[in-house]
Formats: C-alpha cells, structure tokens, sequence
C-alpha cells in the first residue's frame, strides 16, 4: 500500500504536539521514516517556524511529504502554502485526504489536533500516504499552480 522508501518531515507547534508524537508509532508500524523538525516541548512557539522548516525539507527534496500539526491546521498549511513547490491542506476526513492526494497532489499534509481525535488522525495519514496523485486532468491544473508560483516568485515559468 505505501512506498516504503518514501521519507516524511514531521512538524508541529505546542498545539499539536501531542498528535504529532502520535504519528510517529503510526508511520514506524508502515516502515515510513521520518524526520522531526520540532517542537518537542509544550511550551508556545511560533508555528510558521515548524512550517517553513517541514515545507523547506519536502520542496527541497529532502522529504517526500510532509505532516504539521496546530490547533486548526490552518496557519500550518497557510504558512507552508507560501514555500515554493508546497501544496498543503488542512485535512479533517479521509475525503478530504482522498480528493487532495488525488486531485491537488498535495504533499503536505495539515491536521488540527483541537478537532482531530488521533483515531481519525491515523485514518488520514494511512489515505495520505497510500493514495496516488490521479494525473489526467488534474496534472495541468497542478502545472497551472506551479506557473502561478513561478510568476509570483519571479520564477521560470514552465
């Protein structure tokens, strides 16, 4: 069901601290390896810290995907959203998980730990990782967002 070479970053702020520990048993159990990019501490930081971290890591092609955790999810998938070559969602079901592996080939994946019990958190993250991008139609309007990017950035545009 999953790509066994694939290599995750995992990150989150003090919000989602506790899911993200959560993951890590989860992804060891699928031979997923991981990274944690932090925080290891409930102590409040700055969540577009982890985010650029988490994205930084995946748009470089250090990790494959990546996985935030916050409060919402919100702010994790905004902030990485602004790393060139991230698409992030904020996931709350595994529809969401389907539709935005299989439509948007997000590689990024947000989740809110204040409205995401760690049971139906495990049940994204097995859709996250074993569903493949469809291609077809959606291939060029993912290219239409990377050229959106690229102009937006001052990038080449491809």
């Amino acid at each position: 069901m999953y790509n066994f070479a694939m290599f995750i970053a995992l990150g989150a702020d003090h919000a989602g601290l506790e899911l993200k520990e959560a993951l890590k048993p989860l992804l060891d159990a699928r031979g997923v390896r991981w990274q944690d990019f932090g925080t290891s501490s409930a102590a409040a930081v700055d969540y577009p810290d982890y985010a650029a971290a988490v994205a930084s890591a995946v748009a470089g092609g250090d990790a494959d995907r990546g996985i935030l955790v916050c409060g919402s999810g919100a702010g994790m998938a905004i902030a990485a959203n602004k790393v060139p070559g991230v698409r992030a969602a904020a996931i709350r079901d595994t529809d969401e998980a389907r539709l935005a592996r299989e439509h948007n080939d997000i590689n990024v994946l947000t989740l809110g730990a204040r409205r995401t019990p760690a049971a139906e958190a495990a049940l994204i993250l097995d859709v996250f990782l074993g569903t493949p991008f469809a291609g077809g139609r959606h291939a060029q309007r993912v290219q239409k967002i990377q050229r959106l990017e690229a102009r937006l950035q001052g990038g080449p545009q491809s």
